[in-house]
């Protein structure tokens, strides 16, 4: 079975440069994490700590936005002068 993932498009830009050659994406993504197989992981949370867990890396995700959209508009900012 084939899943789709959504990621930002820097995100998707970081990992295409990351790609090798020889490379699918998933490839790529399992030799940057040091991905497991799948299914060795499978089970290992309950519905309920996956949730809490995603809700954890959004929130981390989120405060890296916060932090690189500060940078960027500081950037903008100093280059306008």
């Amino acid at each position: 079975m084939v899943k789709t993932i959504r990621v930002s498009e820097e995100y998707h830009e970081w990992l295409r440069a990351h790609n090798r050659d020889d490379e699918t994406m998933e490839e790529t993504l399992r030799r940057l994490t040091r991905g497991p197989d799948p299914t060795a992981v499978a089970g290992l949370l309950t519905e309920g700590e996956a949730e809490e867990a995603k809700e954890a890396v959004d929130a981390l995700h989120e405060r890296d936005r916060t932090r690189l959209d500060a940078a960027r508009e500081a950037f903008e900012h100093n280059t306008d002068e």
